[in-house]
């Protein structure tokens, strides 16, 4: 089974991309986040042509996420629980039938910049949350995929140039000590597991030709419970999509597991 995982950047501003990656790439299932559309406006029949099932979490202009399987999904969930007044469409689970299902996530973690104001709070307290929902699925002792776009930079090693994001919300101290408590709970990051190689980035920004320059971060990340991490076979990160025209500013991150 190969599990991508794709921060689109307005699924219905890159379709055309989108659609050629994965006539191309056919992954078996698919977080995407940041789709910046509400659930009606989801370009669901073009991927149903290609043979996915559709599951969408939207929000107009910012956030949302989709999960796409070949397969049926079960036990879908929206929304990541521990506040009920948080109306951001930045999660997503369900069960991905099979001869051996898999629990994956689709996961749009808040940015959090500037750092110390009420976005950042915000971004640490939504991985708190994480943390606390994580655990609890872990309990149940299942493969378990979480994926997404976790706007954190776990290492330095992560980063092209690190003193250039010592005051970005993406490499704060605080952030990065949550993501490692995330993975303590017992989780492996995936592409550490395979690869582990410095610039193994998933993210340019659009300005002072980060691309071009290779000024790259990785914090595309798909973190495995040890049921799933034992399936864990190969890694792939498609750089090229990047090159294209009208890119997304991250590209696809591809894990596949023996399922």
């Amino acid at each position: 089974m190969r599990i991508a995982t794709w921060n689109v950047n307005s699924i219905n501003a890159r379709i055309e991309r989108v659609l050629e990656w994965f006539e191309a790439a056919m992954p078996d299932v698919a977080c995407l986040q940041e789709l910046k559309c509400v659930d009606e406006k989801f370009p669901a029949e073009a991927f149903e042509r290609l043979g996915y099932n559709v599951a969408v979490h939207g929000q107009k202009t910012y956030n949302g996420v989709a999960m796409l399987s070949k397969t049926p999904l079960e036990d879908v969930r929206r929304g990541l629980p521990g506040n009920d007044l948080d109306d951001h469409a930045r999660y997503m689970e369900a069960i991905v039938s099979g001869p051996t299902p898999i629990r994956v996530a689709s996961i749009y973690l808040p940015n959090g910049n500037p750092i110390g104001s009420e976005k950042f709070a915000y971004k640490l307290a939504w991985m708190d949350r994480l943390r606390a929902h994580a655990a609890e699925l872990l309990a149940l002792e299942e493969p378990l995929a979480l994926c997404g776009d976790y706007n954190v930079i776990p290492e330095p090693q992560d980063c092209d140039n690190p003193p250039s994001w010592v005051n970005d919300a993406l490499f704060t101290p605080e952030a990065r000590s949550s993501f490692r408590a995330l993975k303590n709970l017992g989780l492996t990051d995936a592409y550490m597991e395979v690869d582990g190689s410095p610039g193994g980035y998933t993210f340019w920004d659009y300005q002072m030709g980060a691309w071009q320059r290779n000024h790259g971060i990785r914090i595309d990340h798909v973190l495995l419970s040890p049921q799933a991490a034992d399936r864990l076979r190969a890694v792939e990160i498609h750089r090229e999509t990047r090159a294209k025209e009208k890119p997304s500013d991250h590209v696809p991150f591809v894990v596949e597991l023996a399922l």
